[in-house]
């Protein structure tokens, strides 16, 4: 099963991320992302979080109709996202597609990248839009394939003090079997030289973003 979460950061409906999701996605609302959820013509599976981004009467249409509400008191301890990937994953979700995660708040942004990093996620397939780019979380032993055009953007963060054994294909800077360091900034900006490409990793955590150089607002 797959969970769409809807975090409360910057979200733009573009008909490409519409046309993604299907019809048996379990949408997930972390609190004010209900909006976007219903700026996209979407109703909530859930919401879960503090409700402090939802007016009342916005809390009473989407109870209307049938979005589950999972309320929190403001004096948890986590962030509405982190409740709303941990409900998915007690939902059975092995891959979760997150919208609205960056923007507005430079330490919510931040702690919403960093979240993705724990242990406890590592056997699930994240993803995160964020047009014109999409990212994919790695972890150890992890090979992801992406697909676009020739001169798209890709670049290699690491998420963790070292990633080995980094091996790609189809970019025009290759790497094999290399030594990334977090903080280091030798992976920024590689490009797709033809559709597709494909990226290993031995050990350690990564974030692999790949940016659509042929979208509106995608200049460097």
């Amino acid at each position: 099963m797959r969970a769409v979460i809807f975090a409360n950061g910057n979200f733009n409906p573009s008909a490409n991320i519409l046309s993604t999701l299907r019809d048996d996605d379990l949408l997930i609302a972390a609190d004010g992302g209900a909006k976007y959820c219903l700026a996209a013509g979407l109703w909530p599976n859930t919401v879960i979080g503090d409700m402090d981004s939802l007016s009342h009467s916005l809390m009473q249409d989407l109870k209307n109709h049938g979005s589950q509400l999972v309320e929190f008191s403001p004096d948890k301890d986590k962030t509405d996202l982190e409740l709303a990937l941990t409900y998915a994953v007690q939902q059975g979700a092995l891959d979760i597609l997150l919208l609205g995660l960056l923007g507005g708040r430079l330490d919510q942004s931040m702690a919403n990248i960093l979240l993705l990093t724990r242990n406890e996620w590592k056997d699930l397939n994240l993803i995160v839009s964020d047009e014109p780019d999409i990212a994919y979380l790695m972890h150890e032993n992890d090979t992801v394939s992406i697909q676009g055009k020739p001169g798209d953007i890709v670049s290699l963060i690491p998420l963790s003090k070292v990633v080995t054994d980094v091996t790609t294909h189809g970019l025009r800077w290759q790497l094999d079997q290399a030594k990334l360091i977090m903080g280091s900034t030798l992976s920024v900006s590689n490009e797709l030289l033809k559709t597709n490409a494909k990226i290993q990793i031995g050990s350690g955590k990564l974030f692999l973003i790949h940016r659509d150089t042929h979208k509106k607002g995608s200049e460097e």
